[in-house]
């Protein structure tokens, strides 16, 4: 039952992505789209973030709206068949829909905006500390925060080594996923860093090795930044998963 209702929520909350995702989806230089495709300024609630993305003149507009809900709904359901009734739950399915947003606006522009990344990481760690109040909770706060500044000093070394590769909105949303991975202790936040790295190397090297075989036939021009945030968001989510399915 907990599962179908937390994929209930994760299909009401996906619905939701294209809107956000749409406004999101600039270059850095550029402001938040106001307007839908055909011109017309985006209404609704939340100074016009909330709703779905769609206009009456120009339709459905942004990423395709079944997509992110099925998979925000599979996400949800996962974290609660592997969490459980624990406190926690709550957390990390306010978090699933941001995250699920985050990886659409990287994956497109290769942004990740700091109005979703802090407010993920800060979110994260206080609704955590709410959770340990219930005396209830599988994890440990002072873990969650331990993991935030671990992971987030980590990313930080690899922006500095190679900012070319590496931006600071990687290490930002670094911060928000070392405080989920944290709460489970030092061998989760491991393995979900870990996870997330080893996704993007195996993308990147395909990445490298179609453009190679591209060039050889053409000239591809200027190349775009790989997007970390995605691997970032799964490997983290692998790493949850295994920590909540292991709690007591």
């Amino acid at each position: 039952m907990l599962m179908v209702l937390a994929a209930g929520y994760g299909a009401a909350a996906g619905l939701l992505v294209p809107r956000p995702a749409y406004r999101l989806t600039v270059e850095p230089e550029e402001d938040w789209r106001a307007h839908c495709p055909c011109g017309q300024p985006v209404a609704g609630p939340a100074r016009g973030w909330v709703g779905l993305g769609r206009c009456r003149a120009c339709g459905p507009y942004g990423p395709g709206a079944v997509a992110t809900a099925l998979v925000t709904a599979l996400v949800c359901a996962v974290l609660a068949a592997a969490t459980g009734a624990r406190p926690e739950l709550a957390v990390w399915l306010a978090a699933a829909p941001v995250a699920v947003l985050l990886a659409v606006v990287d994956w497109r522009v290769r942004r990740l905006p700091d109005v979703l990344t802090l407010p993920l990481a800060a979110g994260a760690a206080l609704l955590l500390g709410l959770a340990v109040l219930s005396g209830r909770a599988a994890g440990a706060w002072s873990g969650a925060l331990l993991g935030g500044l671990t992971l987030g000093g980590f990313y930080f070394v690899l922006y500095l080594v190679n900012p070319a590769g590496m931006g600071l909105g990687d290490v930002k949303l670094a911060i928000g996923l070392g405080v989920t991975l944290g709460w489970y202790g030092w061998a989760i936040l491991i393995t979900g860093a870990f996870a997330g790295l080893l996704l993007g190397a195996l993308y990147g090297c395909g990445l490298l090795l179609t453009r190679a075989r591209g060039s050889e036939r053409r000239n591809d021009g200027p190349k775009q930044a790989m997007p970390y945030g995605p691997f970032m968001i799964t490997g983290a989510l692998l790493g949850v998963l295994l920590g909540a399915a292991a709690a007591p």
